[in-house]
């Protein structure tokens, strides 16, 4: 079975892969993705301030909070999504081993309906 990724269009690939020369051969860097919703609408302040303060863990390279768009109308369930970059897997363990990380699992985690994260490496 082909891959999505197979199925890119050869000329926006190598476009991709060109806007990234930073990216070692040696070293993979991570792209670190994670979806959240409330429970409670209004809870969502309360959600995005302690997933703010994640950006205060120095082991990210980029590190953003936002709240969805919800341009797609096909899907409306996820309110806010974290993306970081680390420079490799190492930097993403050390900063889910910071004391913030752990904080904002504490804040977060009794507010929240879903959380679904995935780990891209590039």
């Amino acid at each position: 079975m082909e891959g999505a990724q197979d199925r890119v269009d050869p000329s926006r690939r190598m476009r991709y892969e060109r806007c990234a020369p930073h990216v070692s051969s040696t070293r993979t860097m991570i792209r670190h993705i994670v979806f959240f919703s409330a429970k409670d609408p209004a809870d969502l302040p309360r959600i995005e301030a302690a997933l703010a303060r994640l950006a205060e863990i120095p082991d990210a390279d980029l590190l953003q909070v936002r709240r969805n768009a919800h341009r797609d109308r096909l899907s409306s369930e996820v309110d806010l999504v974290v993306y970081g970059e680390f420079a490799d897997a190492a930097a993403l363990e050390a900063y889910k081993a910071h004391p913030l990380y752990a904080e904002a699992i504490r804040v977060v985690r009794p507010l929240r309906e879903l959380r679904v994260a995935a780990d891209v490496e590039v």
